[in-house]
C-alpha cells in the first residue's frame, strides 16, 4: 500500500471523557472523522486504533475498521505505531479523532508530497490565521517555515514577535492591523503525515528539551536535526478539547 490513514482514538480524556463518541447531529464524533477519511482517495485503508470496547463497537456499528491496541500507550503516535508495525505500507497519516471538521482534501494535501519528494521524511499543514485573538493564545500554535516549507519552529508563543508593534500596544486587538505590518501568522493544524520508517524513528525520539517546555511533541523532530515539511490549508477546523468546542463543531455543521 501506498498510503493509509490511522485514526488513533482512547476513551479517557482528561479534560472531556469519551469524547471521540460524544454525538453530532445523530453520530459519534469519531464517524464525522472516519467518513472524511474514507473519501480522500489518496488513502488505500483507514484503520480507527481504539482502546477500549466501546469505541471499537461504535466504529464496527458504522462500518469502519477497527484495531484494539494498548491501554497503556503513552501517546497516540505510539498507538498507530502498533497497528502499523505489520503492514507494508509507504506513508501513514495521524488523523486525530477529535477534529470533526477535517475535510479529505487536508488528507490528500499532507501526504502528496511524501509520495512526490522521497527526501521527505514527515508533512503538516498550517493555516493563515484570521483572527488576531488567536495570535497571542498560547491553546493556538503558532508555526514559521522557511522559503521551502520546511518548518522553523513551532511555539505556543506568537511568532514572528513583532519588535515595532508588540502585544498589547493594540496590534492585536484590529483584524486589520496584524496583516498591516506585513506580519502573517500562521497556525499549526495537527495533521501529519509520516514515512513509516520515520514514524518509528520518530517515535524512539527521546523527549527534547523545547518539547518538554512548550509540551508540543513535534519540537523532538526539529531539535534532532529533523525537517517538517508544512502545507498551507484554507480549511479551518476546531479542535474537540471540552464541552463548548463541541457545541462550536455542532453549529458549525448544522451550518453546513
Amino acid at each position: 500500500m501506498d498510503v493509509i490513514g490511522v485514526i488513533p482514538a482512547r476513551y479517557g480524556s482528561s479534560r472531556f471523557e469519551g469524547k471521540v463518541l460524544a454525538d453530532i447531529h445523530g453520530k459519534p464524533m469519531l464517524q464525522w472523522v472516519w467518513e472524511a477519511a474514507k473519501k480522500a482517495k489518496i488513502l488505500d485503508e483507514v484503520i480507527i486504533a481504539c482502546d477500549d470496547r466501546r469505541i471499537e463497537e461504535a466504529a464496527r456499528s458504522f462500518g469502519g475498521k477497527a484495531v484494539f491496541t494498548s491501554k497503556e500507550h503513552p501517546s497516540g503516535t505510539d498507538r498507530i505505531c502498533e497497528v502499523v508495525n505489520p503492514l507494508e505500507v509507504r506513508v501513514v497519516v495521524n488523523i486525530q479523532a477529535d477534529e470533526p471538521l477535517i475535510e479529505p482534501v487536508m488528507i490528500e494535501n499532507v501526504a502528496r508530497p511524501l509520495l512526490d519528494m522521497p527526501q521527505l521524511n514527515m508533512a503538516t499543514l498550517m493555516k493563515e490565521i484570521d483572527d488576531p485573538h488567536e495570535i497571542a493564545d498560547p491553546n493556538v500554535v503558532k508555526v514559521l517555515t522557511d522559503k521551502d516549507g520546511l518548518a522553523l519552529y513551532f511555539s505556543r508563543a506568537s511568532i514572528p514577535y513583532h519588535r515595532d508593534r508588540p502585544e498589547g500596544d493594540g496590534a492585536a486587538s484590529d483584524s486589520r492591523s496584524h496583516k498591516s505590518a506585513d506580519v502573517i501568522y500562521y497556525k499549526h493544524i495537527g495533521l501529519y503525515a509520516y514515512t513509516k520508517d520515520f514514524l518509528f524513528i520518530f517515535k524512539n525520539l527521546p523527549e527534547s528539551n523545547l518539547e518538554r517546555i512548550e509540551k508540543l511533541e513535534q519540537l523532538r523532530v526539529l531539535e534532532q536535526g529533523f525537517r517538517i515539511k508544512v502545507i498551507e490549508t484554507k480549511i479551518s477546523t476546531i479542535g474537540v478539547d471540552v464541552l463548548a468546542d463541541l457545541e462550536k463543531v455542532r453549529k458549525a455543521l448544522a451550518g453546513k
